[in-house]
C-alpha cells in the first residue's frame, strides 16, 4: 500500500531534490510540495501523511513551530542546516535527519530507517520530547505561535500579559484577549524568562512588566493589577518571588 509523503521547504532546488530523490521509492506518492508552514499545517490536515520531510529555517514560523501546530504530528525526516543544540535533540528523539546539502544515498537511508521504524508506537512521542527541548532554545522561546481556528498567529513574548492554567491548554492573555496553546505551565515556567514571567500562583504566570501594583486580598494571599485592568491572584508562594524581582 502506498505511503503519502509531504515535502516542506522554502527552497525551491531543495524541494525538486527531495521529489526527484523519491522516484526511487514507487510505494512512497508526494500528496503535496509546500513552500512554507502555513501551507504545510493545511495539507498534513488535508491529506494526514504517512511521513513528512520538513526544512526547519522557514520565514514566517519554522519547522519546529509548525510541528506545535499539529495535533497529533506525523513520522518527520528533518532537512535542515541546523545547529549543534538542535543536532543533539535530533539524535536523541528524531527520526533521523539530513544535513544540507545531502546526497541521495544519505536520503535513502534516512527512508529505510523510517520504514524500519514506522510501526513502532514511539514515534509521536519522540516529536513531542523533541519539541520540549527544542523550545528552550532561542528563537523558540522569543514568540509563541498559536493556532486559531484556520488562522496562525504569532504572539512575541513581550506581548503576553499573563498565561492561566486551563485543562490541557495555556490561556495566553493580550491586549486582543485571549489564546489557546496545547502546552502546560511548567512547559512555560521553563521558556520563558523568569525575569519577566513568574508563575504568580499555580495557575498563573504573570508578565511583571505590566503589573501596575499588588493589593492584598484574603487571608495571605494577593491580587496583582495590570496595566489593562485584569487581575491575577497571587498565592502565598508566589507573593516573595514577585516582591524580589519588583524589587519590593
Amino acid at each position: 500500500m502506498s505511503s503519502k509523503v509531504i515535502i516542506i521547504d522554502d527552497e525551491p532546488l531543495a524541494r525538486s531534490i527531495v521529489v526527484e530523490y523519491l522516484q526511487n521509492f514507487p510505494d512512497l506518492t508526494v500528496a503535496q510540495v509546500c513552500s512554507n508552514g502555513f501551507e504545510g499545517v493545511k495539507a498534513i490536515q488535508q491529506y494526514k501523511p504517512d511521513l513528512i520531510i520538513l526544512d526547519i529555517q522557514m520565514p514566517k514560523i519554522n519547522g519546529f513551530e509548525m510541528l506545535e501546530l499539529i495535533e497529533n504530528p506525523p513520522a518527520v525526516i528533518f532537512a535542515t542546516a541546523f545547529d549543534e543544540y538542535a543536532i543533539k535533540a535530533f539524535d536523541a528523539h528524531a527520526i533521523d535527519y539530513l544535513l544540507k546539502p545531502f546526497n541521495q544515498e544519505r536520503f535513502e537511508k534516512a527512508i529505510n530507517k523510517w520504514r524500519d521504524q514506522k510501526n513502532k508506537p514511539a514515534g509521536e512521542k519522540q516529536t513531542k520530547q523533541l519539541l520540549d527541548d527544542v523550545s528552550l532554545t532561542a528563537p523558540q522561546n522569543q514568540r509563541v505561535v498559536i493556532k486559531d481556528g484556520s488562522k496562525i498567529k504569532i504572539i512575541p513574548v513581550q506581548d503576553i500579559f499573563y498565561l492561566e492554567a486551563a485543562d490541557d491548554f495555556v490561556k495566553v492573555f493580550t491586549k486582543e484577549g485571549y489564546f489557546l496553546k496545547n502546552k502546560t505551565m511548567s512547559h512555560f515556567e521553563q521558556v520563558l524568562d523568569p525575569v519577566q514571567f513568574v508563575r504568580s500562583h499555580r495557575s498563573y504566570i504573570v508578565n511583571v512588566q505590566q503589573i501596575t501594583r499588588i493589593d492584598p486580598y484574603e487571608k495571605d494571599n494577593h491580587v496583582a493589577i495590570l496595566r489593562s485592568g485584569a487581575k491575577v491572584p497571587v498565592s502565598r508562594t508566589g507573593y516573595p518571588k514577585l516582591k524580589s524581582i519588583l524589587g519590593l
